[in-house]
């Protein structure tokens, strides 16, 4: 499969007062922007409940988030960034089972494979982004993200993006290490926007994928 980049993150329930105690850090602020997020699968979710989420976010494009490799568990998640469209393209197909469609764009192979689309908001995010003194200038910045959806959903999620598996032992202890500094309950897992929004809106979608989780864990995959 086509490298791409992975994403090592850990999702909170921010607080109040979170954005001072992110500057009280030295943390910056790099943008505030709003865009919309679209999410596709076929009727029967056989790409998130492969783990496995397709998302054409507007402005930027389409990116394919794929399982990371095992190591990461508890209240953290990895996974391998897609963003090229031949990279996303083979994945989809190999997925679904459906090599022979891998030629044309990502437009014209969602509609040859059957995707529709699942759910569909729109965030406004805070991007922020801080380096622990005293850090190799070549290692990787926390970037922590304050979002809120349309559909009043609040999420905070503190992420590295690196290049290599052996970096990612140094990216979970700062990761651990910033979640504790802003306060964090150790044990907290906060659900990612796309799942409440399947929880409210489309409960049915939302059981299927946590069955599919249960099993998941229950076999090891």
């Amino acid at each position: 499969m086509a490298q791409g980049l992975l994403e090592v993150e850990r999702k909170f329930v921010p607080g109040p007062g979170m954005e001072e105690r992110l500057q009280e850090l030295g943390g910056t602020l790099e943008h505030q922007i709003t865009f919309r997020d679209t999410y596709y699968d076929t009727p029967e979710l056989n790409l998130m409940r492969s783990d496995h989420w397709l998302r054409q976010r507007e402005g930027s494009g389409w990116e394919l988030k794929c399982p990371g490799a095992v190591g990461v568990s508890g209240t953290h998640t990895k996974y391998l960034e897609l963003t090229s469209d031949p990279a996303i393209v083979a994945c989809l197909c190999e997925v679904l089972g459906a090599e022979g469609l891998g030629h044309g764009g990502i437009d014209a192979v969602v509609g040859s494979l059957g995707l529709q689309e699942v759910a569909s908001f729109v965030t406004k995010r805070s991007a922020w982004k801080l380096v622990f003194s005293g850090s190799d200038e070549d290692e990787p910045l926390l970037r922590v993200d304050l979002d809120t959806a349309d559909f009043g959903y609040a999420v905070g999620e503190v992420e590295a993006v690196v290049r290599e598996e052996a970096e990612v032992p140094s990216a979970l202890e700062k990761i651990q290490s910033l979640s504790n500094m802003l306060g964090v309950p150790a044990q907290e897992r906060a659900p990612a926007k796309l799942i409440v929004y399947l929880q409210r809106f489309r409960p049915q979608d939302y059981q299927r994928l946590l069955q599919a989780e249960l099993q998941r864990e229950a076999t090891g995959d």
